[in-house]
């Protein structure tokens, strides 16, 4: 028996290193520079922030990341990623421990993430940090909440009163969804309509099945830009009850590659400053507010 156990060993060390979990490798700075490149993630079917057109990269996203990747003196390599059902998976499989379906391949640097204080310090049940392994920082773009109308069929949206008579569409499991389905004992869940997605929702409007819409701004920029119909236009009203209606947006590395964050925090502030970022939200018809970190 202790004979056939030494012939048996060898196929056993073989057998339980062909089921030892891969590590996704971490790059570091140094190695992005020398390797003359950097992966960032970026989400799929995303217009106006990354998308496609014939095979070819656009968004402001992909744009910006054009832009930082120049700055550093490298090459753009875009991993597209489809959201997940939280984004605490997105950077989990992204950032800091792979996922299989990527072969365990992590990107460098991800974009659009919350840049929130709140959220980076969110803990679990027993206490600890949900994301203790990334560093969400450089906050690129100030977004909100956005109501677009069509004036042949509404004059104007002093509030969203208006829409307890008139349809309304969003998109499904959003944030707008959910408001306006509950507020003032759910008054307007019979003027809500729902889309699949917020271009189906602007669809819809075009074709007179719903006289507003609701979503992100730059999403609501970005489809007006497309239209250029003369009778959409954007609301000014106040969303009441509804919650922090104001956020920013930024990036996010392992936290084990903060040098990485210092020198993208740099090239973006010169960007800012030089008016190039101002510029790619415009290509896309976008207005831009510049986050409240550079005066």
């Amino acid at each position: 028996m202790r004979a056939f156990a030494v012939l048996l060993s060898p196929v056993f060390c073989c057998l339980a290193l062909m089921f030892q979990p891969v590590h996704a490798q971490i790059r570091t700075y140094d190695s992005i520079i020398a390797a003359g490149v950097i992966k960032v993630a970026v989400y799929q079917d995303f217009p106006p922030y990354s998308f496609q057109v014939d095979g070819q990269p656009r968004g402001v996203d992909a744009d910006l990341a054009t832009a930082l990747a120049k700055a550093l003196g490298v090459r753009l390599e875009l991993m597209w990623a489809p959201p997940g059902e939280k984004l605490d998976d997105d950077l989990r499989d992204l950032i800091w421990r792979g996922s299989p379906l990527r072969g365990q391949q992590l990107a460098d640097l991800m974009m659009r993430v919350p840049y929130d204080k709140g959220y980076s310090q969110k803990r679990n049940d027993v206490g600890e940090l949900e994301n203790d392994h990334v560093v969400m920082f450089a906050p690129y773009q100030t977004e909100r909440w956005q109501v677009a109308f069509d004036r042949k069929r509404l004059d104007a949206v002093p509030s969203v009163a208006v829409f307890a008579e008139h349809p309304i569409g969003v998109e499904i499991d959003s944030v707008p969804s959910f408001y306006l389905t509950s507020i003032f004992n759910a008054q307007f869940a019979g003027s809500t309509h729902h889309f699949p997605s917020v271009q189906e929702a602007f669809v819809a409007m075009h074709d007179g099945k719903v006289d507003a819409v609701m979503a992100m701004r730059g999403e609501v920029d970005w489809q007006l830009h497309q239209a250029h119909d003369p009778q959409w236009s954007l609301a000014e009203n106040a969303y009441p009850s509804m919650g922090r209606q104001t956020w920013e947006i930024g990036m996010a590395v392992h936290e084990s590659n903060r040098q990485l964050a210092y020198a993208i925090e740099e090239a973006l502030e010169t960007l800012i400053r030089e008016g190039e970022v101002q510029r790619i939200y415009a290509a896309y018809g976008m207005r831009y507010d510049v986050p409240e970190m550079y005066p």
